[in-house]
């Protein structure tokens, strides 16, 4: 069980969105469907998959998460029934749209049919009649607790950052008081970011936000990011863990520095991973995919870490290998 940290997490204006967010944030990746790409996945969900046990245990984890102070939530219509769950939750918490930001992203839908198994789990595609679609679906689920929405995984490729009807509709989203992000992955992050600080759409750019990943295996996003939040948009850190190469389960290789590094500070690989994204000057929130309670009980040790501070070891890949190594993984 967590101890008690009511208001542990300190808060903080996400860019000049005027959203309030935490700095560790709790993200629904892992949760809202019965596969995903973390490392030791099975032994942390077990054999038991049906959708009544993951909202059960997504209710938990939104529990001991505002019980700790977390504020930010992040869902993406692609998790499964990670919108669903979190509608359900906030109903019976009876939780007010000013009691904490929830953020969700259009772009890509589930297909897995609630299958570990499935041979696909989901299918891109960054069109604006997807867009239309996924926030309709996104608002009839979460309503007025919905501040946030995002291009789920951006990139150069698809041309979407230079769509104009995907751009016109995003602008008038905002218009309309919905905060505006792009996220990324890839080896490309940082292009991706820096061509969305060029858009412009009748003389204003849509985007407010920049979600991307940056841990101690990946940081090549860290100069692009910087830019943004000069720029004044808010900026979400996902995979701080490396989807769980960067915890105590996995000690191999440019990791295990960063495994003696916190046994020397007498404290965990996860925590001490997170701490590292917490200090980048740049990084307002830092996303926990924890699915027990006791890993969100580690993760929250970053705060006090990153407060603290630490030379933290030099462990980056190249990023086209760490990319590389991470879409190799299989779903389980």
């Amino acid at each position: 069980m967590l101890s008690s940290r009511e208001n542990a997490v300190p808060l903080r204006s996400l860019g000049q969105t005027g959203l309030v967010v935490s700095r560790l944030g709790l993200g629904l990746a892992a949760l809202g469907r019965p596969a995903y790409i973390n490392l030791g996945r099975s032994d942390d969900i077990g054999l038991d998959r049906r959708v009544a046990e993951f909202e059960r245990r997504t209710h938990a984890m939104l529990d001991a998460a505002h019980t700790a102070g977390i504020r930010y939530i992040d869902a993406a219509r692609s998790y499964g029934m990670a919108e669903a769950f979190l509608r359900s939750w906030l109903k019976a918490r009876k939780l007010s749209r000013e009691s904490l930001t929830i953020g969700s992203k259009w772009g890509y839908t589930y297909v897995g049919s609630w299958r570990v198994d499935a041979p696909v789990h989901e299918v891109k595609d960054l069109s604006v009649e997807t867009l239309r679609r996924q926030i309709a679906e996104s608002r009839a689920l979460l309503g007025d607790w919905l501040r946030l929405y995002q291009i789920h995984s951006a990139t150069l490729e698809s041309g979407v950052l230079g769509d104009p009807h995907v751009l016109e509709k995003l602008a008038k989203l905002r218009d309309e008081g919905l905060a505006i992000g792009v996220t990324v992955s890839g080896p490309g992050q940082a292009d991706v970011i820096r061509r969305a600080l060029q858009v412009n759409v009748n003389g204003t750019n849509p985007f407010q936000v920049v979600q991307a990943t940056w841990n101690l295996l990946e940081p090549s996003a860290g100069p692009a990011l910087a830019e943004a939040k000069a720029r004044g948009w808010g900026v979400i850190v996902k995979e701080a863990l490396a989807n769980g190469r960067l915890s105590d389960r996995h000690s191999e290789g440019r990791v295990a520095l960063l495994t003696e590094h916190a046994q020397t500070h007498g404290t965990t690989t996860d925590a001490l991973a997170l701490a590292a994204a917490l200090s980048q000057p740049w990084a307002d929130v830092v996303l926990s995919g924890a699915v027990t309670v006791e890993q969100l009980g580690s993760n929250l040790n970053a705060i006090s870490l990153a407060e603290a501070g630490s030379d933290w070891p030099m462990l980056a890949e190249p990023a086209s290998e760490y990319w590389g190594k991470r879409s190799a993984r299989q779903w389980q």
